[in-house]
């Protein structure tokens, strides 16, 4: 695949449709998810010893639920998504450091 191809590739997949799904609607609600879109590529070009060419490249794009808007009576609502991943992952943290400084603190000398 050559450069040009791939970068057309990723110009067709970041598009609005990746950060905004379709809405759904049932009975008088419509809710429009939201992702949060990220991406990156590379590509190169060059000549070995012999003289001989060659040239490569990928693209990779990766999406995360954010939310939804909530259209409702007229209002719109935004509802966050709830990463469940991450909350465990920052509540061990935290678990940890305090642990941590609980025992450096039981091991502090005291002035008696």
């Amino acid at each position: 695949m050559k450069v040009d191809d791939i970068l057309a590739t990723a110009r067709d997949s970041i598009t609005v449709r990746r950060v905004y799904a379709e809405p759904i609607e049932r009975d008088g609600t419509t809710v429009i998810p939201a992702a949060k879109i990220s991406g990156g590529g590379g590509g190169g070009a060059g000549t070995d010893e012999e003289g001989k060419e060659g040239s490569g490249g990928g693209f990779g794009i990766g999406a995360k639920p954010v939310g939804a808007y909530v259209l409702e009576n007229g209002r719109v609502h935004w509802r966050p998504a709830i990463d469940a991943n991450r909350l465990m992952l920052v509540i061990g943290a935290v678990v940890i450091v305090a642990i941590a400084a609980g025992v450096r603190l039981a091991k502090w000398p005291t002035a008696d």
